[in-house]
């Protein structure tokens, strides 16, 4: 059971001549390895033939320089993983790989998720090409591979296929000679475009840029395919373009030093911050945050408020969800295992709590026990977003929406099954008011139901009459 709504996926590409590819995606994947911990893996090319290494677990375990050594040429993609189509186990570890006639083969990466994939599965059925026990990636692939197995050009092939990919999607795609990149006519998952040298980057976010020493060049565009080959880089806008980036980047999933849509990440979360304290007046001693995403709010609460920053809890940094038990009575221990209370801080200190999101609330509950045991007076839950009421279909591991806790209870319900003193959400308002961006740039379907790319028959699994007792 995740308590916790779960990172996407991370990719990240390089094209450069005379470039050792897969060492420049290697830190890139590092860098993003909050994006996925369940598996990674590289895919390069010296222009003649692709070659692949993935496994399960974090880049630093996947990977050994005998690994990198064999990841061979000027063209790399890479990907860290985090399942939401499909089980968590080796064979569906990323790039993924498939052969062509003529002894040639494509890569292919993705950051997203496909809710409905009936109009995929119909197609390659169609084209006696089994769909069994594969995810949407894997789909996706398997469409690109058909149409380059009928002669079209890997961009020809993409163009092609791309109407059949109905939901959200990043991708890079590699063959021996060229790399594309493509993203899905809404954007609602982040990818940059650097340079680097002469040669080209993608990443999903800029952070991984910086890493390498890679130049920001600008986002791709939602709808848009771009081109890398030995002529250079080429655009093409295959569908027409409505941004529509999930806020939820923003509030929880890029790190802080990354910039989206112009904006930096760090900056936003103290705005959410200052707004938090702007619409919550609290008397307290002192305002933690639950680390690390809520480092930068509580940042920005505090000098709205005026009250102390401390850190409250500490986190270890070497505790990952890989090597976290699945069984019940182990699950019990992931919070004491992640955090530990600064009593000194904590006892006997009225304490503001800021966090990014409630979820189910379990891990919430956890954390404010924590607290009370190392002795604060009073605990004040404070949220760095509104309620959490819909489930995600597009890249984000989220529960079923019977489970979210914000669906389920009112606030005054909420309050009591944490055990704190007081909760306070932000508002919605608050919320787009502190990224200074239009409400429109923004996908916000976990907290107003709103669903801007079809998500065909999961619709039936959205509820939205019993989610009128929290109003944002």
């Amino acid at each position: 059971m995740r308590t916790r709504v779960q990172e996407k996926c991370g990719i990240f590409g390089v094209y450069g001549k005379d470039f050792e590819a897969a060492r420049l995606v290697h830190p890139g994947l590092w860098a993003l390895q909050h994006r996925g911990q369940e598996s990674s893996g590289i895919a390069s090319s010296d222009g003649k033939r692709i070659y692949l290494h993935k496994g399960m677990g974090l880049v630093a375990h996947v990977f050994g320089e005998e690994d990198l050594i064999k990841l061979k040429g000027y063209i790399a993609i890479g990907h860290n993983r985090y399942s939401t189509s499909g089980d968590s186990i080796v064979s569906h570890a990323q790039p993924i790989l498939e052969k062509v006639p003529g002894g040639k083969s494509i890569a292919v990466v993705h950051n997203g998720n496909l809710p409905t994939l009936k109009k995929l599965e119909q197609f390659l059925q169609k084209q006696k090409i089994s769909t069994e026990g594969l995810n949407d990636s894997e789909m996706i692939a398997k469409a690109i591979a058909f149409f380059v197995k009928m002669g079209k050009s890997l961009e020809n092939a993409i163009t092609k296929a791309y109407p059949l990919f109905t939901g959200v999607f990043c991708l890079l795609v590699i063959d021996e000679k060229k790399m594309i990149a493509v993203r899905d006519s809404f954007g609602i998952r982040p990818l940059s475009l650097g340079k680097l040298n002469g040669g080209f980057i993608f990443a999903s976010e800029t952070c991984a840029l910086d890493i390498i020493g890679a130049k920001f060049v600008r986002e791709v565009r939602p709808g848009e395919m771009i081109v890398i080959d030995k002529q250079g880089l080429k655009s093409i806008q295959i569908e027409k373009g409505t941004q529509k980036l999930d806020v939820f980047e923003f509030i929880y999933f890029a790190r802080p030093d990354s910039t989206l849509l112009g904006k930096s990440v760090d900056a936003v979360r103290q705005n959410l911050g200052k707004e938090l304290a702007r619409e919550n007046t609290i008397r307290a001693d002192v305002v933690i945050p639950v680390p690390d995403s809520a480092i930068s709010a509580a940042i920005g609460f505090s000098k709205q408020s005026g009250i102390p920053f401390e850190m409250g809890l500490i986190k270890n940094r070497y505790i990952h969800r890989t090597f976290i038990s699945p069984a019940e009575h182990s699950r019990q221990k992931i919070v004491q295992l992640k955090l530990n209370p600064m009593k000194h801080v904590l006892f006997g200190k009225k304490v503001v709590v800021i966090d990014d999101s409630i979820v189910r609330g379990t891990t919430s509950k956890q954390i404010i026990k924590m607290i009370r045991d190392a002795g604060a007076k009073e605990v004040h839950l404070l949220v760095s977003c509104p309620p959490y009421r819909f489930p995600d279909f597009y890249g984000i591991d989220t529960p079923r929406q019977k489970e979210l806790i914000a669906n389920n209870k009112n606030i005054v319900q909420i309050t009591k099954e944490l055990g704190v003193d007081s909760l306070h959400y932000l508002s919605y308002k608050g919320l787009i008011k502190a990224t200074e961006l239009s409400e429109d740039l923004f996908c916000t379907s976990c907290f107003t139901g709103n669903y801007p790319v079809d998500i065909g028959e999961r619709i039936k699994e959205v509820t939205y009459e019993k989610n009128s007792s929290i109003n944002f």
